[in-house]
């Protein structure tokens, strides 16, 4: 009588570790709006970017313009007859569409660029005032506290009209308003951190303060930076558009979605609505498209938000 054939034991499979990336990752895409804003956000940088390659013309380019024939149409033909303008031209012949594109350029950079500068100030500003403590944490948040306590249109209304207008007026501008919302939030969260062993330790070795700070402190309050700063850049493209919509924004030769806006603003009343519809409604989608991204990164870097 043959023997019976013993089967090996079943060795149940470890269950796969996600790593930290993969948890975010994860965790962001439940958010389906979160996604979609992050879609449409992506596909605006990408049409920004290359504006110069995809657009139907160059707007500013005045050889290119047919001013007798193509002014204020609604999705019109030039006077050629081959080049179709979707979204219609503005009082100059120009294509609507192409100076979106070209107005998106400039409302990304503005947006992202000062919202960096603001961020690299305010967080150090704010990792110093976190870290040293006494009279230097004093004199900085007494400094922020005053900054928040003007209104920030005011604010950069009054720099531009001292400075002149130019981008680089106003990314400073819009610095000057915005360096202290990350000033406060980077000392909230390093007035925590600072109490934790890893800190004393790096005393304790003697390490640089610039390290303590930038190497063991900072990296430690990315989370809420990072939130904040992602709604900060809405914010202030939201502001460079108010900003050229009054006229003390970017130059009229390098114009913002904010600019055709207001450039279409005195034709409303007579039908011409296409000329700031259609830039309006570009930046409003791009700013509720990173507000989405926002709130989603908010939700998932927050452990207090979390369910």
């Amino acid at each position: 009588m043959s023997a019976a054939v013993e089967t090996p034991p079943v060795i149940p499979a470890k269950d796969k570790v996600e790593t930290p990336f993969q948890r975010f990752v994860s965790e962001f895409a439940e958010s389906k709006l979160a996604l979609f804003g992050l879609v449409v956000f992506t596909i605006i940088a990408v049409v920004a970017i290359l504006a110069p390659f995809i657009s139907p013309q160059n707007p500013y380019d005045l050889a290119v313009l047919d001013i007798m024939d193509g002014r204020l149409e609604p999705g019109s033909k030039s006077g050629d007859g081959e080049t179709t303008f979707y979204l219609g031209t503005d009082d100059q012949g120009r294509d609507m569409l192409s100076g979106i594109m070209y107005g998106l350029r400039i409302s990304l950079t503005v947006g992202a660029g000062s919202a960096f500068i603001a961020c690299m100030v305010g967080a150090s500003l704010g990792l110093l005032a976190a870290y040293a403590g006494g009279k230097t944490d004093s004199a900085i948040m007494r400094v922020v506290d005053l900054q928040l306590s003007f209104p920030s249109i005011l604010v950069a209304l009054m720099i531009l009209a001292f400075l002149g207008k130019s981008i680089t007026n106003v990314v400073i501008a819009i610095v000057v308003v915005e360096w202290a919302y990350y000033a406060r939030t980077v000392r909230g969260t390093a007035l925590v951190e600072r109490r934790r062993e890893y800190i004393e330790a790096a005393e304790c070795l003697a390490l640089p303060k610039r390290r303590i700070l930038f190497g063991h402190l900072l990296p430690n309050c990315l989370p809420p930076l990072i939130v904040i700063g992602t709604m900060q850049v809405a914010r202030a493209i939201a502001l460079e558009a108010t900003l050229s919509f009054l006229g003390l924004g970017v130059p009229i030769t390098e114009p913002s979605l904010g600019l055709l806006i207001a450039n279409g603003y005195e034709y409303m009343l007579s039908g011409k609505y296409w000329i700031s519809f259609y830039p309006g409604i570009a930046l409003l989608v791009t700013i509720v498209s990173i507000n989405l991204v926002g709130d989603q990164l908010r939700d998932v870097l927050n452990p207090r938000l979390k369910k």
